[in-house]
């Protein structure tokens, strides 16, 4: 019997892989972030702690302390963290188009499967917090309300940006990898500087790219180790704080009218996905909640899974 079950199992590797390419996806849409992916799998905590290791043998190892950095790097849980980032790389290389052109032919759709896909999120957060405390129903409400009204900003597009705007875009952006609720993507949206990456990308500017993985890098070296301290110390607050983030983040996938924020075949046209208003049919309104439904059961039956696990 033992034999048999061990067979049936499918691989710890394939599932991290699996996890990744969730993860993934959910970075290519400016409204989502793979951040809320991880928590909603289970895998939030273990992702800031492995890649805070990595901050730590980096940085000893810059030091010259090769006996510590040997040390961190032994810690970090390779077999977890390779195929996870190996499903990152897979989902933007193979669905990251897929993706992109179901949300321009499909956006008030797309952007209410997602908006259940991030209700349920905020479902999963709030049953991780084990004592409640009065000031949680501060904090929630507060950072809702701050994260709505920031989400809601935009600025014009950037011409021509300087190297130091490379790498405080890149710093910037690396945040929807270690806070639920926030969208690399949008944030680029939101400060001009989304189209002006894409074009990079697509010529090519090296020197560019690399101040931007630079921002990125360093931004989130400094990111998960203060989020690693603020777990060990202050988890169900921190969680209270996600879950404030995730509602107000919900503004940004809101199907009507034009559901998730993005942009156009024109790269500094940006498509509103943040004016909030009601659908004109019920057609146009049916849709967008069918697909919320249908996110919202998909992902909660995911996150029974992973619990009983």
């Amino acid at each position: 019997m033992k034999i048999r079950n061990r067979h049936n199992k499918i691989p710890a590797s394939i599932q991290h892989i699996m996890r990744g390419v969730f993860m993934g996806v959910a970075d290519v849409v400016p409204g989502v972030s793979g951040g809320t992916i991880a928590l909603l799998l289970g895998i939030y905590e273990r992702l800031i702690r492995n890649v805070h290791d990595c901050s730590d043998a980096c940085l000893s190892f810059l030091r010259k302390d090769f006996k510590e950095s040997k040390r961190a790097f032994s810690k970090i849980e390779w077999r977890f963290l390779a195929p996870l980032f190996m499903g990152i790389f897979v989902s933007f290389g193979m669905l990251a188009q897929v993706i992109e052109r179901l949300l321009e032919d499909y956006p008030r759709s797309m952007a209410g499967f997602f908006f259940g896909l991030v209700l349920a999120s905020i479902v999963a957060a709030i049953s991780m917090i084990e004592i409640w405390k009065f000031n949680y129903f501060l904090w929630i409400p507060v950072t809702t309300v701050v994260a709505f009204l920031l989400l809601g900003l935009r600025a014009g597009p950037i011409e021509e940006p300087s190297l130091l705007v490379f790498f405080i875009s890149g710093a910037i952006a690396i945040c929807a990898m270690v806070l639920p609720g926030v969208s690399g993507s949008f944030l680029l949206l939101m400060i001009g500087m989304y189209g002006s990456l894409i074009d990079t990308i697509n010529n090519r500017y090296m020197l560019e790219l690399m101040v931007f993985g630079a921002g990125s890098i360093l931004s989130l070296g400094l990111s998960v180790r203060v989020l690693n301290w603020l777990l060990a110390r202050f988890r169900d607050l921190l969680l209270a704080f996600l879950i404030g983030l995730m509602i107000g983040s919900l503004r940004v996938i809101w199907p009507w009218p034009n559901g998730v924020g993005v942009v156009s075949e024109n790269e500094n046209e940006i498509i509103e996905g943040s004016i909030l208003a009601w659908p004109d049919s019920f057609v146009d309104f049916l849709w967008p909640t069918v697909f919320g439904i249908t996110g919202f059961v998909i992902v909660i039956g995911i996150w029974n899974l992973e619990r009983r696990k």
